[in-house]
């Protein structure tokens, strides 16, 4: 049987967890949506030049307008409630990812000591001792993993 490289940690997932796995079902989730989505590695190219070019287009033009309407209020109130909308998105999903991740079965449910406790330690590496994001995020991936595995 042909196995392609890319389904090798689905195939290792529905080993360990079987197929209805939480991690099996994320990992084949986003296996047909990065097949759907990029229409496979030869597209690739092409859908990352289509979706950035007219961010890019949009900085370049747009930018020195921006700039040179930097004191005027007409400009800068609107921008000033976007970026607290923004802020506010931003705020909404970090308490609703923390809301399911530290009580995965809701707030009738324990506390997942685990997550916070990874939590807390991701946030003591990012602020107090300045280690790299991605750095802490593996660190945290593996800490969480041997954690589920252990359990």
């Amino acid at each position: 049987m042909y196995i392609a490289f890319g389904e090798v940690p689905v195939v290792m997932l529905t080993t360990l967890f079987g197929w209805e796995g939480t991690l099996t079902q994320m990992a084949w989730f986003f296996t047909k949506a990065a097949l759907l989505t990029f229409a496979g590695a030869i597209a690739a190219t092409l859908v990352t030049w289509f979706t950035f070019l007219p961010s890019f287009l949009f900085i370049l033009a747009g930018g020195p307008q921006v700039e040179s309407t930097h004191n005027e209020l007409i400009f800068t109130a609107p921008l000033t409630a976007i970026t607290a909308a923004v802020v506010g998105v931003i705020l909404n999903l970090a308490c609703f990812f923390g809301y399911h991740v530290l009580w995965p079965k809701g707030f009738e449910g324990r506390l997942d000591w685990p997550s916070l406790l990874i939590a807390l330690v991701a946030g003591i590496a990012l602020l107090r001792f300045k280690r790299g994001v991605i750095e802490v995020l593996t660190g945290c991936g593996l800490i969480g993993l041997g954690v589920h595995l252990t359990s």
